[in-house]
C-alpha cells in the first residue's frame, strides 16, 4: 500500500470509508443480543506481534463513562465477530472468527491471531450486532532468521489527562510506526484537582481516586474516549508495561504509597487495577491477572534485528529503601535489594545469554543511569529508579555485558523529560568504558506544557557527564532501528493545553553497530561544489554525528 493511502487511513475520514467497504454489516436478525447503540466508543487496538499474528482487541461501552464501570453494557455475554484482512480496501480475507464479550471481564475481547504471514501489515475490525467497529492497523514480526531492512518504532510515557491534550498520540500515528511501546503512567488514578499544574487542570476526571473494579475501569474508558489516543492504538501493534500510576503512585509489590497509613484493602485495589489494565489493553493470555499478580514481563522478537525485553519493575520491587525521593541512602546499596525481583533477574539475564539479536532493547519504567544530584561528594539520588537498587542494576549491567550483548539499549519514561545517558559499570569514574545507551522519552502530557531548555544550563549533565541530553518538553520519541545504526528523533511539542499542535524534533541522537553509547547529530549546511550543478535548497544539508566529549565529528 502506498504511503499516501496508508497516511489517509490513520489521519482522515478514510478509516470509514474503509470500514464501509469491508462488507455489509450483519442483519438484527444475525444475533438475540445486540447493543442498543454504538458500542465501540473506545476504539480498537493491537499489539504483542509474533511472526504468524498479533493480538486484536476492543471493549464493549456504549456509555463509556458509566459510573458503575461497565460501559452501559447490560449483563449479558455478546457475540463480536471479527475480521482480518490483508489489504485496506477489505477485499482480501485473511481470518474470521467470532469471541465473545461478557461481563466478567467488563465486556473485552482479546483475539490472538496466529496463521498469517510474517513481516507485513494487516487490517482488522469488529462486528457487534449492526455496528461496526473503526478499522485498525496491525503488523506481524518478521521471520525468526530474518535481519530486515529495519523497524519504525516510537515510545511514549505518562499520559495525565488533566494536564493536557493528548496531541503527542495523533503525531506518533501521523510518523507511521510499525511499533509502539508504551512504557506506563498510561492513565492516572487521581480524583480531579488533586494532582495540578501551574494555571489549572485543562480537563477533569470523572469520578473518585481509583480503588474500585468500577472506579478503574472506568478511568481507562475516559481515556480512550480521547480520540488522538485512539488513533494511535489503531495505527500500529503495541507493546504495553505498566509503572505506578495504573495502580497507585510509588507502589512497590505489596506496598502502597503511603505504607505508615493503614490500608487494609490495597491487595483488593491492587487486583482491581490489574484486572482493570488487562481489559483494556490489547495483551495476551499469558497476562490475564491471576488475583493480585499478572505476567507482564515479556520477550517480543523483530527478527534478528532486536529483540524488546519488556520489564516491570514494580510488582516484584523491595520497597524503596529510604522513600521515595532524591536522597542519600545507605541501602541503595545493599545487594540483597531488587527491583525486579529474582526470578525476573534471571529471566533477563537467560535471555542476554540466548540472544542472537543485532539490537537487544529493555522496555521499562525509571531511570536506570545513575543521577546524581549533589556537586560535592555526597551522592544524592532518587530512591524510586533504579538509582535506589544499585546492586540491581550493577548484576544486570554485568549480566548483558558478560553475554556479549552486541548493543544494549535500555528505553526508558517516568520522569517527563527527555533524555539520554551512556550506561557504565562504574558512574563514579568517568574514564570507564560505555557499555550501553538509555534514551528517555518525556511525558505525552503529565506537568503540562512544560518549557524548551538548554541541556547545557542543566545541573545533571554537568555533575553526571554520562548524560548526554536534557529537555522538558511533552512529546515522544520516534526510533529507527537498521542493521548498522540506531537513530532516535526526540520529538516535542510547543504545548499542551490546547489541542492540535504541530510536532518537531527537538534533537537527533544515534547508536552506532558495536559503539555503545549515544552521539547527538545536527545538520550542517554544505556548499555545492563549482563543478556540479547547484542542489536544491533543501538538499544542501549533511547530517553529522558530532561526539559530544570531543565536539568533533
Amino acid at each position: 500500500m502506498s504511503r499516501l493511502s496508508r497516511r489517509s487511513f490513520l489521519v482522515t475520514g478514510v478509516t470509514g470509508l474503509a470500514a464501509a467497504r469491508l462488507g455489509a454489516p450483519a442483519t438484527p436478525a444475525a444475533s438475540a443480543r445486540q447493543p442498543r447503540s454504538d458500542p465501540f466508543t473506545l476504539g480498537v487496538a493491537s499489539g504483542d506481534p509474533s511472526p504468524g499474528g498479533f493480538v486484536i482487541w476492543t471493549r464493549l461501552a456504549p456509555q463509556p463513562l458509566a459510573e458503575d464501570g461497565l460501559g452501559g453494557m447490560p449483563d449479558l455475554p455478546f457475540p463480536v465477530q471479527w475480521q482480518v484482512y490483508a489489504d485496506v480496501a477489505g477485499r482480501r480475507l485473511v481470518r474470521r472468527g467470532t469471541a465473545v464479550a461478557d461481563r466478567q471481564w467488563g465486556h473485552s475481547v482479546h483475539v490472538e491471531i496466529d496463521g498469517l504471514d510474517p513481516g507485513r501489515e494487516y487490517w482488522y475490525r469488529f462486528r457487534a450486532g449492526p455496528y461496526l467497529s473503526p478499522v485498525g492497523r496491525a503488523r506481524t514480526a518478521p521471520h525468526p532468521l530474518a535481519l530486515g531492512t529495519g523497524l519504525t518504532m516510537a515510545f511514549v510515557s505518562c499520559a495525565q489527562y488533566e494536564h493536557g491534550h493528548f496531541t503527542a498520540y495523533r503525531r506518533l500515528a501521523e510518523d507511521e510506526p510499525d511499533l509502539v511501546l508504551h512504557l506506563g503512567d498510561y492513565q492516572y488514578e487521581y480524583a480531579r484537582d488533586t494532582y495540578t499544574i501551574p494555571g489549572g487542570n485543562v480537563r477533569d476526571h470523572e469520578g473518585p481516586e481509583t480503588e474500585t473494579l468500577a472506579n478503574y475501569r472506568q478511568r481507562h474508558a475516559q481515556y480512550k474516549t480521547d480520540p488522538d489516543l485512539r488513533a494511535a492504538h489503531a495505527a500500529a501493534p503495541w507493546l504495553v508495561v505498566w509503572d505506578d500510576h495504573e495502580l497507585d503512585n510509588n507502589w512497590a509489590d505489596e506496598v502502597p504509597e503511603r505504607p505508615e497509613v493503614p490500608q487494609p484493602g490495597f491487595l483488593a485495589r491492587r487486583a482491581a487495577a490489574f484486572r482493570a489494565y488487562y481489559e483494556n489493553m490489547p495483551l495476551r493470555r499469558t497476562s490475564v491477572p491471576q488475583g493480585i499478580d499478572t505476567q507482564l514481563y515479556r520477550r517480543v522478537h523483530w527478527g534478528t534485528l532486536a529483540t524488546f525485553h519488556m520489564l516491570d519493575t514494580r510488582q516484584y520491587r523491595d520497597d524503596q529503601g529510604c522513600g521515595d525521593g532524591y536522597r542519600d541512602c545507605p541501602a541503595a546499596t545493599d545487594p540483597a535489594r531488587s527491583i525486579t525481583g529474582e526470578a525476573q533477574e534471571r529471566w533477563l539475564l537467560d535471555g542476554f545469554r540466548r540472544s542472537r539479536a543485532r539490537w537487544d532493547v529493555i522496555g521499562q519504567q525509571v531511570f536506570f543511569a545513575q543521577r546524581d544530584s549533589d556537586e560535592g561528594p555526597a551522592k544524592i539520588t532518587s530512591q524510586d529508579a533504579w538509582d535506589g537498587y544499585v546492586a540491581s542494576r550493577r548484576r544486570i549491567t554485568q549480566g548483558w555485558v558478560d553475554a556479549g550483548v552486541r548493543n544494549l539499549v535500555v528505553l526508558t519514561g517516568d520522569v517527563h523529560a527527555h533524555w539520554a545517558a551512556d550506561l557504565k559499570l562504574d558512574y563514579d569514574d568517568p574514564t570507564t568504558p560505555t557499555v550501553g545507551s538509555e534514551l528517555v522519552t518525556t511525558s505525552v502530557t503529565t506537568g503540562g506544557d512544560g518549557a524548551d531548555s538548554d541541556p547545557r544550563t542543566q545541573p545533571f549533565l554537568r555533575i553526571n557527564p554520562h548524560l548526554r541530553f536534557y529537555n522538558n518538553q511533552r512529546g515522544y520519541v520516534l526510533t529507527r532501528f537498521e542493521p548498522d545504526l540506531l537513530t532516535a528523533d526526540f520529538t516535542v511539542l510547543p504545548q499542551v493545553r490546547q489541542g492540535g499542535a504541530q510536532a518537531h524534533v527537538k534533537a537527533t541522537f544515534v547508536v552506532e553497530d558495536r559503539v555503545p553509547g549515544v552521539r547527538q547529530t545536527y545538520l550542517r549546511p554544505v556548499a555545492p561544489a563549482a563543478s556540479r550543478m547547484p542542489m536544491e535548497p533543501e538538499a544542501d544539508l549533511i547530517r553529522e554525528v558530532i561526539d559530544l566529549e570531543t565536539n568533533r565529528p
